[in-house]
This record gives structure tokens, C-alpha cells and sequence, in this order.
């Protein structure tokens, strides 16, 4: 789910009224949107780069609204969609209806037969008189990028490219060449580079870098030219720096190159739609003509508009409310869903999907649009017309027994973060994290989000620091899933579930631990291995880093090792900055099961 950041003061703005968080949160809801956090810029960048990022000292204040987008709909990834969304949905405008302005001499992008090599579908439009001001070019460029990750699959299968359309002249040409025959200036560079040197030099590159393996190794890259041979874009890595926009740009030629048409497609209308708003003739568009490799001629954007029709009675019944036609049609206006009651037949509704409304592929997502504008909350709770036989998944039926059980034997049970940084389970453990079963997160938004757990006990821990000023002891536990790298795995990696607590007091404590050990053993009626016995459990010395020499051993159940138990090392606690002694164990509860 994409999440967008919108500065509060220009969204009230827009929206011409000032509400509170409280009022925005709600009104969010009804949207079937979440206000995740209010913040600002100082503060995101203090959580993502910490407290001595350079950039945070000169950060803004101003208060920003994240908000959780649905990640199907595409439309409202900017400040001008939500606007114009929430106004639509409040009743105060009618969706707008997007129109096309023809031009005297339209222009022409042209596929050469090359690209089916690497990127074979093309599609352009010109936005024509266009007004920025600062706030909304930063829109139309965050815009892209929320589609590139979005839709777009990280550019893999859609690439963007916006050109100020008075510093290039058509028709266009997309071609695909050798790297070292593409030569151009890159956007925000001064010095000419070819196709292998631009991948030297953005290797490094923080954003960039992630793209450079989508065309590196192929024999030839994709590239648009204009009339005069000046480089527009090679997608899906960099535009040139001589067509680039600014806020001054007045007209603009977008093109999307793709690997999917389908998707250009989307991503095209979806661009257009949300800035023709800001053309001197608001919502319209210019089209394009983009000539295929059999010669064939395909005007772009579509900005389609079909239309559905939907039951009333199956949508009052699928929901679970009793509504009258004319106000499912006025429920599904408010949701951008222009619709009428058939006079023909009072019991159809005619729909009309506007071209910014690609999520609707069927008629459930029409139905779901009513259930939001009638609100969830406000949907009466029935029991289904048929019986079902179910049963909790074991696993889980065992988790919420111990929980209960362990938690009757004095512990406080701590539900701690499935993502951690690389040093909680590795330096601060005394363990190498190369050697670790650990599968790290590609591209970690925070130092504290770098890889998925594979142990309980830092989340234990730092639970357990941010709660120092209670009084000892302290005593916590959690049953949880951590999650290990299996390369035998279809995803090459698996859950597993185990249960682990802490012990803080004066003293390590090692026998309330062994204590808490053998009562769970007890519950699960596993005896304590004696001679020669094949069955129950037993403790095996054992030697870890995490805990102090001569005082850990293996939990063995049925001759295998299943946990850990112990008094933690004292260069563990001072990682996590504990001054009082700590004992623990850890084991998974799956073989029990």
C-alpha cells in the first residue's frame, strides 16, 4: 500500500476548509483512505537518517499528512487527485470529464522495429499551457515516482519521461542502438556520456542504481530522439538534461516507453488526467500520434470512458442494506462513478468508468464503492444464511494457550517489531551477521528496518530498556514468528514459531527461566528425559556468544536441539544498555504442535 506526504496547509487549501486531525482522520476513513502519521519533513528525515543528519537541521517544519493509498487506485497518488477525490466525495464538485484539444499539426512519436528487442510499446500526449507553481511541479515529479514503484513495477514495466516540449521539436523517434552509438548530456550533468559510461557513472548512484540492471546487458538500450537528433530520455534511467522541465515549462510532452501496453497505458491516462487540471483549459488534453513498426498510426492517450451496469438488488444484497436506486447512483457519484437508473428498468444501474478510474475491472468494485460511500461502520451485522464448520489452524490454537499459561506464571507478555536493524541480531548478539540465516530488506527505508528477525530476544531487550524506570523485576515473554532464509524454500525462507522470555532482576535469575521452561513442558506434557529414554526434553551444554561462558545450554527435545536458554553476556546488556543482569530463553514450540 503507497503512502503519500501532503503539506496539511495546501491541502486544506485546496479543499477550502481547515479541519482537525481528528475530523481529517475520519473523513479519510469514510474515503476508505488512513491518515498514518502527521509529521514533517525534519522529523522523517531525523527517523530515516537519524539525529545527526545533516539535512534534517535545514529541514521544514511544516506539518505533512501520510496518508495510505489502496494500491489499486492511481488516482489519488497525488495532492490534485486526493482533492479532487474528497471533493467529488463530500458532494461539492461533480467529477470532471476529461476532454481532447487537437492541435493544428499533432505530434509524432515513431517506433522503429530495433525496440522489439528490449522495450517494444511507446505511448506520448502533450499537456498544452500549463501553470506550475513550485508546489505542484514537486507533485507531478513525486507523482512519477509513486507510479514508477507503484504500477510501473519500478520502471520495469513502464518508464516515465516528461520533456518541456518548447526545447524539442518532432516528429519523435524511439529507437534501440548500441550503447556506444547513444551519446547525450544527462539530466542535472554537464559532461556528454555514452551508454557504458552512464551506467559507470550512476552505479553508485543512490536512486539510479536500481534501474541500471533492467537494460544493462542487452545488446542495445532504448532511446528517444526529436528531429534534431537530441537525446530526449534513455528509459527507464534518465531523461536529458537538455528537454528537462521546470516550473517555468509551459507545455509538456510526456512519453511512456513499456514492456507492458496495457500499463502505458494506465500510467498515460493517470497523468494527464490529474495535471490537465492545471492547463489553461482545464482537463484537456493533446494528443499524440504514435506510429507503430508496421506503419499503423495509434492516437494516445485513450481517456476512455465505458460504461457498466450493475443490479440494484444484487448490490443491496451482496452489501447487506436496503437502498433505493436513486441513492446507490448518487452513492456511486460521490465515489467518482458517474451513475443514472436506467429508466427502462428500475432495478440497473448505468455506471460510467471515467478514464482516472482503472481500478474498476468488475462489477464487485462497483459494489465496493457503494459499501464505502454507505460506510462500513454504518452496514448492520447479520449472521450468514449458511453454516460453515471451521477450526483455529493448530499452530496458532497452541500460541494463545501458552500465552495464556505463560502469562498465569508472572510473565508480561511484549509484541515487538517483525523488522529489525542488522546490529540487533548480529553485533549487538556478539554474532557475525554474514553467518546468520538473516534475509535482508533490499532497499531499507530506516536504519532500525534492515532485515526480518531471527531471534525474539532484541525486541525483548530494547522492550526491556524502554521500560528501565520500572521496578525489578522484570519479567517479559513473546510468542512469535521469526523468519530464517531456506534455500530448499519455494520463497527461500520460512517462519518458525518460538517462544522467549526475559528475566531482568538484581541477579540473572537463570532458575526463573528454567522454571518458566519446565512449566511449559509440563503443559505440553513432555517428562524430563532420564536414562535411556527415547521421549522428552533435557538440557545440553553448550557454548554462544550471546550468553556468558559456561552458563547456556541447548534445549534438546527428543535428541534434537530446539532452543537456547541462559544468562545473557554482559557485552549483550551493554549493547542494549541494560545495567542489570538478564537471563533467557528461547526455543520454537512448532515440533509440539
Amino acid at each position: 500500500m503507497p503512502t503519500i506526504g501532503v503539506k496539511r496547509d495546501l491541502l486544506f487549501e485546496a479543499l477550502g476548509k481547515k479541519y482537525t486531525d481528528d475530523e481529517f482522520q475520519d473523513l479519510c476513513f469514510a474515503f476508505g483512505l488512513e491518515l498514518d502519521e502527521v509529521t514533517t519533513e525534519k522529523q522523517m528525515l531525523t527517523k530515516e537518517q537519524g539525529d545527526v543528519a545533516a539535512a534534517a537541521a535545514d529541514a521544514s517544519e511544516e506539518i505533512i499528512y501520510r496518508i495510505d493509498i489502496p494500491a489499486n487506485r492511481y488516482d489519488l497518488l497525488c495532492l490534485e487527485g486526493l482533492v479532487t477525490g474528497l471533493r467529488v466525495f463530500q458532494g461539492k464538485v461533480k467529477p470532471p470529464k476529461f476532454d481532447f484539444v487537437e492541435p493544428a499539426q499533432r505530434q509524432v512519436l515513431k517506433i522503429a522495429p530495433s525496440t522489439a528487442q528490449i522495450r517494444p510499446f511507446a505511448a506520448a500526449a502533450v499537456l498544452r499551457n500549463v501553470t506550475f507553481t513550485q508546489q505542484s511541479y514537486n507533485s507531478f515529479i513525486d507523482l512519477q515516482d509513486k507510479l514508477h514503484q507503484n504500477i510501473c513495477r519500478k520502471r520495469t514495466l513502464v518508464a516515465i519521461g516528461t520533456h518541456d516540449l518548447d526545447t524539442i521539436q518532432g516528429p519523435f523517434s524511439y529507437e534501440a542502438l548500441a550503447p556506444e552509438q547513444i551519446k547525450f548530456v544527462p539530466l542535472n550533468q554537464t559532461r556528454e556520456l555514452n551508454g557504458i559510461e552512464l551506467m559507470d557513472f550512476y552505479a553508485t548512484h543512490a536512486q539510479l542504481k536500481q534501474y541500471l540492471p533492467i537494460i544493462r546487458d542487452s545488446p542495445v538500450y532504448p532511446v528517444i530522439y526529436d528531429a534534431n537528433r537530441i537525446v530526449l530520455s534513455l528509459p527507464p534511467i534518465i531523461n536529458g538534461d537538455h528537454s528537462k522541465i521546470s516550473v517555468k515549462t509551459k507545455n509538456v510532452f510526456i512519453e511512456c516507453t513499456a514492456t507492458d501496453l496495457t500499463k502505458a497505458k494506465v500510467v498515460l491516462d493517470t497523468i494527464v488526467c490529474l495535471f490537465s487540471e492545471h492547463c489553461a483549459q482545464k482537463f484537456t488534453v493533446e494528443p499524440c500520434d504514435v506510429v507503430q513498426t508496421d506503419g499503423t498510426s495509434i492516437s494516445y492517450p485513450k481517456l476512455a470512458v465505458r460504461e457498466e451496469r450493475v443490479s440494484v438488488k444484487r448490490a443491496n444484497a451482496y452489501i447487506g442494506i436496503s437502498e433505493p436506486a436513486n441513492k446507490l447512483a448518487d452513492m456511486l457519484t460521490r465515489m467518482y462513478l458517474e451513475a443514472e437508473v436506467d429508466a427502462k428498468d428500475g432495478d440497473t444501474l448505468k455506471v460510467k468508468i471515467p478514464p482516472t478510474r482503472h481500478d474498476v475491472i468488475h462489477a464487485c468494485d462497483i459494489y465496493e464503492d457503494i459499501a464505502i460511500a454507505y460506510g462500513y461502520n454504518n452496514i448492520k451485522k447479520s449472521l450468514p444464511a449458511f453454516m460453515q464448520i471451521a477450526k483455529q489452524f493448530p499452530l496458532n490454537k497452541l500460541t494463545e494457550q501458552l500465552r495464556e499459561q505463560v502469562a498465569q506464571a508472572g510473565f508480561t507478555e511484549a509484541l515487538t517489531f517483525t523488522l529489525c536493524s542488522r546490529d540487533d541480531i548480529g553485533l549487538k548478539l556478539n554474532k557475525d551477521i554474514e553467518a546468520m540465516p538473516a534475509v535482508h530488506i533490499g532497499n531499507p527505508k530506516t536504519l532500525e528496518f534492515q532485515v526480518v528477525r531471527t531471534t525474539l530476544l532484541p525486541g525483548l531487550l530494547k522492550t526491556l530498556v524502554a521500560n528501565r524506570k520500572m521496578p525489578l523485576p522484570l519479567k517479559l515473554f513473546e510468542i512469535s514468528d521469526v523468519v530464517l532464509a531456506a534455500a530448499n524454500s519455494e520463497v527461500g525462507a520460512r517462519n518458525e514459531r518460538r517462544l522467549c522470555a526475559v528475566n531482568c532482576n538484581k541477579s540473572a535469575g537463570f532458575e526463573v527461566v528454567h522454571g518458566l521452561l519446565d512449566r511449559v513442558m509440563q503443559l505440553l506434557s513432555v517428562p524430563w528425559k532420564t536414562g535411556n529414554a527415547d521421549q522428552g526434553y533435557y538440557l545440553q551444554a553448550a557454548e554462544d556468544p550471546t550468553y556468558f561462558p559456561g552458563r547456556c545450554a541447548h534445549v534438546m527435545f527428543n535428541n534434537a536441539v530446539i532452543g537456547k536458554i541462559g544468562v545473557l553476556h554482559p557485552s549483550v546488556l551493554q549493547a542494549f544498555e541494560l545495567t542489570t543482569p538478564c537471563s533467557a530463553v528461547e526455543f520454537t514450540i512448532e515440533p509440539f504442535v
